[in-house]
């Protein structure tokens, strides 16, 4: 199971300027091959294919504690995308206005005529992301250096997307991806190196920049969030630690395992779009919905007719 929390790992600027091409770029690391899609269903698959647990458990737990994080990240980069797409298009309820007709010079029109504005699992082409990304051999050594390859092909991705747009929006987004991700290239690293005692650290970085030279990527790094790997269960998935441990094989500094969730932030509130009725249309009948809401959840109705109990004052 998962527990949901109300929150974002990061807090996301609203952008300078709306910009659907630069959303379109950053569609890549949501639904792209080695986007937060396929990080997020591999290692919940492998997750839940896990054979030979109890004699395996550190590793079952290692990668069970960075499924559960990808799920926020799918989240994170959603946001994203949606405020960069948010007033990309004329607000207003007259359809004869052709209120979308900045869409036609957007890269990605799915953007606007299969959705509100909003995110899809999809890369920066429009191509939706499929299942066959998934991975799961059922050979532990084969997943984990699986799942290294995947990592380190994300942030390759992660890195040209930041080249791309310049969006203080996007360029948080994908600065505190690279950390976080940085993270889950060491853990298979450090979980390779424990399987095979091969020192599969001294392969990073890859490809070959530091995140120091982000901007955005190093401010998290300052703070050592790069050393950190979470256990977000205060009682499950306990043995992480015995792989996530040692020094950090780029700068020496000591790895913590972290047991709860980090704070978070609270995720931005995305304004209405009526040209697309997003979330609803100018002619809205408010008796309509009304009597909806009384046929879908008559208990709260008969709670609001019900008289209010009078409170003695003495016995």
């Amino acid at each position: 199971m998962i527990t949901r929390f109300d929150k974002l790992q990061t807090e996301l600027p609203h952008p300078e300027n709306p910009s659907p091409n630069s959303a379109a770029a950053v569609q890549e690391l949501l639904g792209g091959k080695f986007g937060e899609m396929s990080t997020f269903m591999n290692y919940t698959f492998q997750s839940f294919n896990f054979r030979g647990r109890n004699e395996m458990r550190p590793f079952y737990d290692l990668i069970a504690n960075i499924a559960a994080e990808e799920f926020g990240h799918i989240e994170l980069v959603s946001y994203a995308i949606n405020l960069l797409l948010t007033g990309t298009t004329e607000r207003g309820d007259d359809p004869a206005a052709t209120p979308l007709a900045t869409a036609a010079d957007a890269r990605n029109t799915y953007h606007f005529l299969a959705s509100g504005q909003q995110a899809l699992p999809m890369d920066s082409q429009g191509n939706f992301w499929t299942g066959a990304n998934v991975f799961s051999s059922g050979n532990l050594k084969l997943d984990l250096l699986h799942n290294f390859f995947l990592e380190c092909g994300a942030r390759a991705s992660k890195i040209r997307v930041y080249e791309t747009v310049d969006d203080p929006t996007a360029r948080a987004c994908v600065g505190f991806l690279l950390v976080r991700g940085g993270v889950h290239i060491v853990a298979y690293a450090k979980a390779l190196e424990k399987l095979s005692g091969v020192d599969v650290g001294k392969l990073l970085p890859i490809p070959d920049i530091s995140n120091k030279r982000f901007p955005e990527a190093a401010k998290h790094e300052a703070r050592g969030l790069h050393r950190k790997l979470y256990q977000f269960s205060p009682q499950d998935y306990p043995r992480a630690g015995e792989i996530w441990n040692g020094p950090h094989p780029e700068d020496g500094s000591s790895l913590e395992l972290e047991i709860g969730a980090p704070e978070g932030f609270d995720p931005p509130d995305l304004e209405a779009e009526p040209q697309l009725t997003a979330p609803v249309g100018p002619d809205i009948d408010p008796e309509m919905f009304q009597d909806i809401a009384a046929r879908l959840f008559p208990e709260d109705q008969k709670r609001k007719k019900s008289p209010k109990r009078k409170v003695r004052a003495g016995i």
